[in-house]
């Protein structure tokens, strides 16, 4: 699923390290979701916007839509 995730990191200055903490997932989680390779649980996709303080909407783009 294509997110804003990466760019949203690296504009708050924060490692893929740190993101997987605030996150309470590894730093492997964190690079498999930047990369697109891994799509988050609904779980996991609310507790990111909720850290970047963005709908969920504004940080992955739905595939279905459009």
């Amino acid at each position: 699923m294509k997110n804003r995730l990466k760019l949203l990191r690296v504009e708050r200055g924060w490692t893929q390290e740190q993101l997987g903490q605030a996150l309470g997932v590894s730093r492997q989680a964190v690079i498999a979701l930047e990369t697109e390779r891994h799509d988050p649980s609904l779980d996991l996709a609310y507790r990111i916007a909720a850290t970047f303080e963005r709908p969920v909407e504004e940080i992955f783009e739905n595939p279905h839509s459009g």
